[in-house]
Parts: C-alpha cells; structure tokens; sequence
C-alpha cells in the first residue's frame, strides 16, 4: 500500500430509536461507505401512491433513505438485524462518528473495550453477500449463542444466488446449514443448501 492512501477498515455501529437510515445519510453525505442488512418489501396501493408523489419532490433536507426506486417499482427498505449499521472508514473519522452517534447509539469495541473493533474485509464480504441473497429465512446468532451448535466442514457455495460464500456447516434445530460469521460478533445460519451445491475448502 501507498503511504499516501488511506486505509479504510470496517466497522460495526449500533443505533438507538429507529435512527439508523438517519445515521446512514449523515455517513453517506460525508462521502463513507455504509451497509445495513435489509430486505426490499415492493411497496403497492396508496402507499406507493404516496411515497412516489414524495420521491418525486426531493427535499435535500429530508432525505429519506428508507426508501428505494427501480424504474417504476418502489422498495421500502426494512432492516433484518434490529439497529445495525456497518461503515467502512479511515480511523481519522472515528472521533466525528461517534460524535454524530452521541446519545443515538455506538461503535462497537474490542473485548477489553479500549478501542473500536475492525471487522477484516473478508468476513465482512461474506456476510455482506448472505445477508444481500434474499434468503428469507435466515437467521442471526450473537456469537455466544452459536457455540452450542455444533461446527462441520468449511465449506464454498458452488451456485444459486449464495455462490461464492464461504462459511461452516452447522446442524442447527436438526437441520445442516450454512453459517458465515464476523468473529466476536454475529452470525448469520442460511436456509438448508443442498450438498452437491457446496464444495470443501481449508481453514
């Protein structure tokens, strides 16, 4: 790396009163990169009526990105993991995003809490392409709560809309699923993937 560029690194932020696609917009106005975990529920009948009339006269002080427009078709965008926002950031930023984040959330810290904890762009790929599939039934484990599940093969996702994922076979309830996690964090355990679509890979 250059010693001129600027490392970014991921982070994870927790938001508090339903602020999240607001804190999204102050991060995304000062030109970071963000991800939240949602689905897109297509909106219909006078709600659509309404929200387009309100997207179609954009209020730069009123940004709402709650809201999504492909063509003719509106998506509201509904989070999946209550209050939970990634940023991908140079360290110089930290101290403004915690202020931005005063009395309406935090960064998340390290074990011994001295310092915000990086999430390594590998982990945080593989979760960003789980979470993005549009699986509708997956499900989110503190990483506490899935250790009490037990861990198989290491596995990589040969086709269907997880391809390229990466993760650990877990038997979860009885069922094997794919499990993809950011280390001390969360996890998140896929719908059941057949066999013949994985392939073994090494640690």
């Amino acid at each position: 790396m250059d010693d001129n560029e600027v490392q970014l690194r991921w982070y994870a932020l927790k938001v508090f009163y339903n602020k999240v696609f607001e804190i999204e917009d102050e991060l995304i106005r000062a030109g970071l990169e963000t991800y939240i975990p949602v689905r897109k529920d297509e909106l219909k009948g006078d709600e659509f009526h309404r929200i387009r009339k309100r997207l179609a006269t954009p209020d730069e002080s009123r940004n709402d990105r709650r809201y999504e427009q492909a063509g003719p078709k509106i998506y509201k965008r509904v989070t999946i993991v209550a209050s939970l926002l990634f940023v991908r950031c140079p360290d110089e930023s930290l101290p403004w995003i915690e202020s931005i984040l005063y009395d309406r959330g935090f960064i998340y810290k390290t074990a011994d809490r001295k310092k915000p904890s990086v999430i390594p762009d590998r982990q945080m790929d593989m979760f960003r392409l789980v979470t993005a599939s549009g699986d509708e039934n997956l499900e989110f484990f503190s990483d506490e709560s899935i250790t009490r599940y037990a861990q198989g093969d290491k596995v990589r996702v040969k086709a269907g809309p997880l391809k390229g994922a990466e993760g650990y076979i877990k038997r979860i309830r009885r069922d094997r699923r794919l499990l993809v996690a950011i280390e001390g964090f969360i996890a998140v355990a896929t719908s059941y993937i057949p066999p013949q679509l994985l392939e073994k890979v090494s640690d």
